[in-house]
């Protein structure tokens, strides 16, 4: 190894839980000094099947490196004497999901980077990748971030940019910047190592919120445009997924969406209300929005397999003007 490049080996530690975690973990260990991997506890993972590792952590026992998994940051004495006995230059945060307290902030030399995928100030919270996705954006990226006690409210010292595909999801478009972020955080941190960072605060007006997704966030809203409809079923995929609700009698169930997108135009323009079935087809179910209508093509009813549309139309006994909750 060149002098130089072990100058620009910092001793880091990684704060981080699910997949997205995983290339940045992976570019720490190829790089630096990685001389701890910090994750969520491990949790149960259903009825008999004991309890299940987050992927960080579970990626740091088979690389057989030091590993700790604190139920509390601000109160677990043990592991922020642990931390600072380190010496470490820089910590790194992944979609660790916990709020890092103000004391260990303070414990590496360089504070706490933070790699958010979002271009910040724009969808600071837990779901930047859905929530833009939901609010049509064509461009996205990652920032990283010199976290404060703030929620993502800290200055940008670099950042990687990336237009959305127009068919993209939540769940490609978060594996996608999974790789540019571990990217960014390799070229920050030579840029740290040479005291060549930069640091530009946010601009605080201009900042949007992206709070953690519920199920509720899933329900099809026919009332805006097909656009809209197909931009927050592309946010909401994988989890919680599109679904409307369909009366039936004096019961309703709720029906999921698989696979949707905006049907093409048709010659005759329907002045039906949003949420009502204009065509029954081979292609799949037609329905109003707010503006256009949208081609319903995989569907799936409580109990029962998902199905192309048409198929599900039939066993449902759907019918043309028929209202979608």
């Amino acid at each position: 190894m060149s002098e130089e490049r072990r100058r620009e080996r910092l001793r880091v530690a990684l704060f981080g839980s699910p997949d997205f975690a995983l290339p940045s973990l992976e570019r720490l260990h190829a790089e630096h000094a990685l001389q701890l991997v910090v994750a969520q506890p491990d949790k149960p993972a259903g009825r008999g099947l004991g309890e299940r590792a987050p992927a960080a952590a579970a990626w740091a026992r088979r690389h057989g490196l030091p590993l700790a998994q604190p139920e509390r940051l601000a109160r677990d004495e043990a592991f922020l004497e642990r931390l600072a006995a380190l010496e470490l230059d820089v910590a790194i945060t992944a979609a660790y999901g916990k709020l890092l307290p103000p004391r260990l902030l303070e414990i590496p030399r360089h504070g706490v980077l933070n790699v958010h995928a979002s271009l910040l100030p724009k969808y600071r919270g837990a779901a930047p990748v859905q929530r833009a996705l939901i609010e049509g954006e064509g461009e996205t990226g990652i920032s990283i971030m010199q976290t404060e006690a703030g929620l993502d409210t800290g200055p940008v010292r670099h950042v990687l940019r990336t237009p959305i595909g127009p068919d993209e999801t939540a769940g490609e478009l978060t594996t996608r910047l999974a790789e540019l972020g571990a990217d960014a955080l390799s070229q920050a941190l030579r840029l740290l190592a040479t005291g060549a960072l930069p640091s530009y605060p946010q601009d605080d007006a201009a900042a949007t919120l992206a709070p953690r997704l519920t199920r509720a966030d899933g329900r099809v809203r026919w009332d805006v445009s097909a656009e809209a409809v197909y931009a927050r079923h592309r946010g909401v995929t994988p989890w919680p997924g599109s679904w409307f609700e369909r009366q039936r009698g004096a019961t309703s169930e709720t029906v999921k969406v698989h696979a949707l997108r905006p049907a093409r135009r048709s010659a005759a323009t329907s002045s039906a209300a949003p949420g009502t079935v204009t065509a029954i087809d081979e292609q799949g179910v037609r329905v109003v929005t707010g503006a256009g209508e949208v081609l319903l093509e995989v569907l799936q009813s409580p109990g029962r397999p998902r199905t192309d549309a048409a198929a599900w139309a039939r066993g449902a006994r759907l019918v043309v003007g028929e209202r979608c909750g």
